[in-house]
């Protein structure tokens, strides 16, 4: 490097093999559905029923895992009264923990 090269005109160098930055797009205006009600607080259901196994398998997966709440759209009430019904129907040999 010579005396000459200063300081500016190096970053000026490396300016020009940065990318430069792109014109951000403008995002339209959306409009919110009303959030969906879990399937539990639609039908009033008071108590989840251990012994119903064909709702129980509803919020299962093939393996035996239990789906989350954003994949089956249960309320946080609802879906922790499933997991403990889940538990309990496994307990019981009625639902298997694995498959």
């Amino acid at each position: 490097m010579t005396p000459f090269h200063s300081k500016l005109t190096l970053e000026n160098d490396v300016a020009k093999f940065r990318p430069k930055a792109k014109p951000r797009k403008r995002r339209k205006m959306v409009r919110f559905r009303d959030r969906a009600k879990c399937r539990f607080c639609r039908e009033k259901v008071t108590y989840i029923d251990y012994k119903d196994i064909q709702t129980l398998q509803k919020l299962t997966t093939t393996r035996g895992k239990m789906l989350s709440r954003k994949r089956s759209g249960n309320c946080a009430k609802h879906q922790r009264a499933a997991a403990r019904a889940l538990k309990r129907a496994r307990f019981l040999a009625l639902m298997p923990y694995v498959s």
